[in-house]
This record gives structure tokens, C-alpha cells and sequence, in this order.
């Protein structure tokens, strides 16, 4: 049993405690919640800054994570996954050690739980063994081919059946994107699951996207033309790409849509009125990367959204810090306080996941990992925060 005290406890689901102190067992349970002054100073131990809950990335590539450095950055969408696909290709050994460091890079970074987007096998091993729990979300798409949509479905299918789901971890089927699905696929993957669980799918990501639901123009109609793919049966709907999604994913699961640079207040409100089990993952160092563009945070605060967290992949990022995430959401909309990234990086993330009877909040009962942060006067992050797991 420790006792862990800090200058300022920060459980997320409560108020902040001051010079607080946590009982916490060998598995990392949280006993009970105190106040230094009930304990003996000698049995403690102090720590200089804040302690917060373990953080939720809730979207991450970690496959992809041997590509560290070989995409440009700043080319949009299209040309980024067109690099994507020429780079997949690696010797499974590279793969491997590259999946294993940055599972690492995650645990020592205070990361406690991810959301990861799984096409193939290769994090399969690695998530078996992982001090970090997991939510795979193994990724089908046919290019709006309805006629292929059986075929892929067995292929990932397979992938699904592979991928780890002992340890703490979970799984389910996902819809990779509005422009990438047909409607046959999204019925397969609705059949397929069943028991309550979450579906992510990449949403809103480029102008591209819209445009191509809109009125049938943009990037996209050349982007599947190279791939000899075409969209002769694709007929536009006239409506901003998250309706096709809503329309076709089920409102009884929880839904998390990630990136959403291009996500208007109309498009969150036709959402969250869809379902009220709808959640929303920002990755700004990946949005910055790849478009050079952020959400419009001020509309989902407006709309009372439940944001979390994601890292996207090292494809697409210079790390997999969440830490670094809230970093850049507060250098450039410094609007935002402190206690809102912290939830957007905790309880919300692990409520998105499912994960939240265990994590999320410095509550008793559960183990939810405990992150030292050198935080600046007033609770503001800076260049030199950082993250220390303790816990």
C-alpha cells in the first residue's frame, strides 16, 4: 500500500483537492481520498506538482508507427493516405520493433488506455502483453463498392478474430470513413456487433469529403480513378458526409467520430440529437500535419459535445503523447482551460472506450493510473510540462 500526496490532486469528477493524499494498493486501486494532515508526513510520498488520472488516447495507428518521419507533412488528405499505402510495406521485424517502442513511448507518457485502428494483425502480440489496455477497432472498407462489400468483410473479418481482446482489452468492427464504406458494408458491420460496444469512424477530415456528398466533385473521384475504382453507382447526397454515416451506423451503440476538422455545429447537433451516446476525438498534431487546420472547438463547446483525445499515428505525428495533444489545443485556442482538456484527455476518453468503470477519474474503486504534471501557476500548461507516471 502507498500513500501518495501532492500539491494539488486533480481527480476530474470532483473538485480539486490541495496538498491531497492517495491510498493506493499494489494493483493501483484508489482506497480512499485524504488530506495530508490526517497522516504522519513520514509515511508519505510528497510529490512537487499535480496529480491527474492516467491519460485516454482514443485514436491511435500504433501499425503504422514504423512510418515515423517518412510522410511530408502539410499535403492534405488524399496525397497523405496515397504515401500511406506506398510506405505500409516494411520487414515484419521493423514492423514490430516499431509497434513495440511506441507502445512504450504511450505507458511512459501516462498513457493508460487507446482506442487503436487495426487493419492487419501486427499489434496483436504486442496488445497481449501491453501494460496498456486496449480497444481495437479493426477497420473494413470497400470504396463505396457494394459488390466487394461480402469479400471485404471476410478479409477483416479474419483480422478481427486475430486481434487481442484478453488482458482488459476489447474489440469491435469499424467503418473506416463515410467516403469508404457502402451502405452494404455498413449493414455487415451493424450485424456483426451485436453486444454494446463502440464504433469509431474517421470523420470530416478534408474539405475532399465534403464535396464529394455534396455534389459529387473534389479530390476524391481521381484519388479512387488511380486505383481504377470508379464511383459510377455513387450518387451524392446533398448533405454533409456525417449524415451517409448516421444514416447507416447504429444510434444504440456509442459512436466515436474522429478528427472532424471540417465538423460544423449543424453537423454536431444532427449528431448528438441521432444518438445520445455520441462522442468526439480530436488529434490536433495530426490535423496540423496533414491539413494544417484545426477543428472549430468554440462549436463543440457551444453544442455541450463530449471530446476526447486522440494521437493519430507516428505516420501522422512526431509523437504519441495525449500530454502533447492538450499542448497544442492551448497554444492555439488558449480559450479553453485547463480542466476542460484534462476531461477531454481522461473521463471522457475512457467513457468513449467503455473503459471508465476502471479509469477516467481519480475516483475509489478504481485504478485509473496516476500522472505527475509540473503545471504553471493557475493550472496552465507550458512548453516544459510534463508528464511522470507514478502509478
Amino acid at each position: 500500500m502507498r500513500k501518495i500526496s501532492a500539491d494539488l490532486i486533480l481527480p476530474v469528477d470532483r473538485d480539486p483537492i490541495k496538498e491531497g493524499v492517495l491510498i493506493v494498493d499494489e494493483s493501483g486501486q484508489i482506497l480512499s481520498i485524504d488530506n495530508r494532515e490526517a497522516h504522519d508526513r513520514p509515511s508519505l510520498e510528497i510529490y512537487t506538482g499535480a496529480i491527474v488520472p492516467g491519460f485516454v488516447n482514443t485514436h491511435c495507428h500504433l501499425e503504422l508507427s514504423h512510418m515515423k518521419g517518412k510522410v511530408d507533412t502539410g499535403t492534405g488528405l488524399i496525397p497523405f493516405i496515397k504515401n500511406v499505402v506506398q510506405f505500409r510495406d516494411f520487414p515484419e521485424e521493423v514492423i514490430q520493433a516499431a509497434i513495440i517502442a511506441a507502445d512504450k513511448e504511450m505507458y511512459e507518457e501516462g498513457v493508460v488506455a487507446v482506442g487503436d485502428i487495426s487493419n492487419k494483425i501486427d499489434t496483436a502480440a504486442c496488445k497481449r502483453k501491453s501494460a496498456i489496455r486496449y480497444y481495437t477497432f479493426v477497420e473494413m472498407f470497400d470504396f463505396l463498392q457494394d459488390a466487394g462489400a461480402s469479400t471485404e468483410f471476410t478479409k477483416y473479418k479474419a483480422v478481427y478474430d486475430e486481434q487481442a481482446d484478453g488482458n482488459g482489452n476489447r474489440k469491435s468492427g469499424v467503418p473506416h470513413a463515410p467516403y469508404s464504406v457502402s451502405e452494404t458494408l455498413f449493414g455487415m458491420l451493424n450485424s456483426m456487433n451485436t453486444e454494446p460496444c463502440t464504433v469509431s469512424i474517421h470523420n470530416q477530415e478534408t474539405l475532399e469529403e465534403h464535396r464529394l456528398f455534396m455534389d459529387k466533385t473534389g479530390g476524391f473521384l481521381d484519388f479512387y480513378g488511380g486505383f481504377g475504382i470508379t464511383l459510377d453507382a455513387f450518387e451524392a447526397t446533398g448533405q454533409p458526409s456525417i449524415h451517409y454515416a448516421l444514416k447507416h451506423m447504429d444510434p444504440a451503440q456509442r459512436s466515436l467520430f474522429v478528427h472532424n476538422t471540417t465538423t460544423t455545429a449543424a453537423d454536431i447537433r444532427a449528431a448528438q440529437d441521432w444518438s445520445d451516446q455520441v462522442y468526439w476525438a480530436t488529434c490536433p498534431n495530426a490535423n496540423l500535419y496533414i491539413e494544417n487546420r484545426l477543428p472549430d472547438y468554440q462549436a463543440f463547446l457551444d453544442t455541450e459535445a463530449r471530446l476526447t483525445i486522440g494521437t493519430d499515428s507516428l505516420t501522422s505525428n512526431w509523437q504519441l503523447s495525449v500530454l502533447e495533444e492538450m499542448k497544442t489545443i492551448a497554444r492555439y485556442q488558449s480559450f479553453l482551460s485547463f480542466e476542460t482538456l484534462l476531461r477531454w484527455a481522461t473521463l471522457n476518453g475512457a467513457q468513449a472506450l467503455g473503459f471508465d468503470d476502471e479509469l477516467g477519474s481519480i475516483t475509489v474503486g478504481k485504478r485509473p493510473g496516476l500522472v505527475l504534471l509540473n503545471l504553471e501557476a493557475g493550472m496552465q500548461l507550458s512548453a516544459a510540462t510534463r508528464a511522470k507516471r507514478i502509478v
